[in-house]
């Protein structure tokens, strides 16, 4: 069969596209395509990656791999749903219309804990667990964490224990990598190290209540799944499901992913994975670089390694710059990015007084741009931290330019979209009391204690739905709680299917929505986004999963004005913008005590993921790329030191030895920093001479 399809790749894309492929190759046992060693791709930043994976998924498609045998694991839903739509196009060119038939087929692509919860249910009876375990997001786990702290006296102790969304950070840093208590008290949280007794009594009780409850938090859909594959027979019967793995942005996987994958596929045979070291970013999330640093090593003979160093998206002058920050790291794989895209001129290194003049310059080369035609959504502005960007957001305001600044809310943060999903998980789950005091609690009158009665009650019921018309009704809600006691067996009974129950929910929560909140219409649009959301599933259990693991954005947690503007500039942190690009992109504080953060300079790790920060940033860049050097900057609520402004320099990334790549400039240009009052002017008042009179 013709390959052509694989005509407009570069060699290097090309190679790993048809690595294990390659005729004579030892086929897979279904008789489909190649079940080659093991494959690590270094895809640098701009070089096709996505598309690349994509036409590797093609080709093992066309070769004839069965899709059903085929796990694709991205970081996100919406990732794997592109990676699809990717793979369908492709495999039109040689298949036609069969191609949307073969990866309609791909029923195992999505994100690691996505995929963890859907096969933890099919062997839950292998691993003592209940199938019809529920899902806690980050809030509910929060919120269930502090019940606890309650429960074991921690909250009234004279010295203030940590904050409940503390005590899970520090829970899920020491599950995710992977290591002691103390030492990650030590490592990211040592003004809690003398409570490490205390948290340890609290995790210990937090399982438990877990456990009772039924339910899973975000990490134990990884944990659970990592327990299970640690038992050689399980591991085996799950690696003997599919003949390819494949694993997009493997920099930033932690170690418990990087045991499951291995225990998947220990051999290494059909194993694929994707990623960046230079891009390895988020070790506030327990991720570690060491996992793809040391991915070849783990197999014998070792992995087979191919980098895609062509640059699709920025000019050279850009990437040369990015080049040679990056290889100051002391570690990686080594790459050097080049592209065919000539420049006009490097980046700049521009120099301002303050945060002030750093926002005045970057407002007016974004309209200078916008007026030679560069939109201003093709324009970015990138941070290490959300507050950086205060000073420029109200110079945007004043000159009324609309911008959109990333990170908002998500569905699940909406107390409107968590009180009704909320009451479908009580449906699915009456023992999970976190949801249950949240669903009791919508009823007018009931406040905790009667919410705790009720719960007590059913908890401790066989069946606790049968045994709901029986539990002591609270005394004020009148006719709300037969309302609400018809709406729990309308849904248990789930005669109504699916997604009519999500209907009949709205329905009922209407009447609590008016009265609970002022803007309700508003609130109402998110919850009929929700309905149609809900269309897309065939079931209420795999709804509740996906929207939990991987929540789309809210529409009524945006900023309404810009998103009236046809054009917005867009704001962002760099955790954020990866795997984004823009034409012209602004990096705000440049500068030490900001890039690397003051917070990030205390271990050589921590530094060096700072350093691949400043790269990200930079590697967004199509055509213009400015770093911003504040000479005084504001510190904004640092630990034991407040807020204060500060004297900078610039970044230690960038040494006097790579100068020559950027062009420097200092902003305002001479006889441009305004009117300056006339040497002879006298001043109005003498206040000096009226203080010294006051004490004689």
């Amino acid at each position: 069969m013709s390959a052509a399809y694989l005509d407009a790749l570069n060699p290097n894309q090309r190679r790993a596209v048809e690595h294990g492929t390659e005729v004579g190759a030892d086929r897979a046992a279904g008789g489909g395509a190649a079940a080659a060693g093991p494959l690590l791709v270094i895809a640098g930043a701009g070089s096709g990656k996505t598309n690349t994976l994509a036409h590797r998924v093609a080709h093992l498609i066309v070769g004839g791999a069965d899709p059903r045998r085929i796990l694709l694991m991205t970081f996100s839903r919406r990732a794997a749903g592109e990676m699809a739509r990717r793979v369908e196009r492709i495999g039109r060119k040689v298949l036609g219309d069969k191609a949307a038939v073969l990866t309609d087929a791909m029923e195992w692509a999505g994100t690691f804990h996505g995929v963890g919860a859907r096969l933890l249910r099919e062997i839950a009876d292998q691993i003592g667990l209940d199938p019809r375990f529920t899902i806690h997001d980050r809030e509910d786990s929060a919120d269930l964490i502090n019940l606890i702290r309650h429960e074991l006296g921690y909250s009234k102790l004279d010295s203030r224990f940590p904050a409940k969304a503390t005590c899970l950070a520090i829970y899920s840093r020491c599950v995710n990598s992977q290591t002691a208590l103390e030492d990650v008290l030590h490592a990211a949280f040592p003004w809690c190290a003398t409570w490490a007794d205390e948290l340890r009594a609290l995790f210990g009780a937090y399982v438990e209540a877990k456990q009772a409850q039924t339910v899973l938090d975000y990490d134990d859909l990884l944990l659970y799944w990592a327990q299970a594959m640690a038992e050689p027979a399980i591991a085996a019967e799950i690696g003997a499901r599919f003949d390819h793995v494949l694993v997009d942005e493997y920099q930033d996987t932690n170690r418990l992913q990087a045991s499951i994958l291995l225990a998947l596929k220990p051999d290494g045979r059909g194993l694929t994975v994707v990623g960046d070291d230079a891009q390895s970013i988020y070790g506030f999330r327990a991720a570690t670089v060491r996992n793809i640093l040391e991915f070849p090593a783990h197999f014998t003979p070792p992995a087979r390694v191919l980098t895609l160093d062509q640059n699709y998206r920025s000019t050279q002058p850009i990437l040369s710059a990015a080049n040679a920050v990056i290889d100051l790291a002391p570690e990686r794989f080594a790459k050097t990015l080049w592209t065919d895209r000539a420049a006009d001129g490097p980046p700049r290194l521009v120099t301002v007084r303050s945060e002030t003049d750093q926002a005045r310059y970057i407002v007016e080369q974004v309209l200078e741009r916008r007026e030679a035609g560069t939109a201003l959504k093709q324009q970015a502005v990138l941070f290490r931290t959300s507050s950086h960007s205060a000073a420029l957001e109200l110079e945007l305001t004043r000159r009324n330019i609309p911008f959109v600044k990333f990170g908002g809310l998500k569905f699940l943060d909406a107390a409107h979209v968590k009180d009704l999903l909320a009451v479908l998980r009580f449906a699915e789950n009456p023992r999970d009391r976190v949801v249950g005091f949240r669903v009791m609690q919508l009823l007018p009158g009931v406040g905790p204690a009667s919410a705790q009665r009720v719960m007590d009650h059913i908890g401790a019921a066989p069946s606790p739905l049968a045994a709901m018309p029986d539990a002591p009704a609270p005394a004020r809600t009148g006719g709300d709680w037969d309302g609400f006691l018809g709406l729990i067996a309308d849904l248990a009974g789930r005669e109504l299917g699916w997604p009519a129950e999500l209907e009949r929910v709205r329905q009922w929560y209407a009447p609590h929505l008016d009265r609970l909140h002022e803007d309700a219409e508003v609130r109402l649009g998110d919850l009929m986004q929700l309905e149609q959301i809900a269309a897309g599933y065939a079931t209420r259990e795999r709804f509740l999963t996906d929207l939990t693991l991987d929540p789309p954005d809210a529409t009524s947690d945006q900023a309404g004005v810009p998103l009236l503007d046809e054009d917005y500039l867009i704001l962002s942190t760099i955790h954020s913008a990866k795997g984004q690009e823009w034409s012209s992109v602004f990096v705000l504080n440049a500068v030490d005590g900001c890039m690397p953060s003051d917070l990030g300079t205390g271990q050589s790790a921590e530094l060096e993921e700072e350093r691949r920060l400043l790269y990200v940033a930079m590697t967004r860049a199509k055509d213009d790329l400015h770093l911003m050097l504040p000479q005084r900057f504001y510190v904004h609520g640092q630990p034991r030191m407040g807020d204060r402004h500060v004297y900078a320099q610039r970044t230690r990334f960038i040494p006097r030895s790579l100068l020559d790549l950027f062009e420097t400039v200092s902003w305002p240009p001479a006889g441009q920093a305004g009117p300056a009052a006339p040497a002879s002017a006298a001043p109005r008042v003498d206040v000096g001479a009226k203080l010294k009179t006051m004490w004689r």
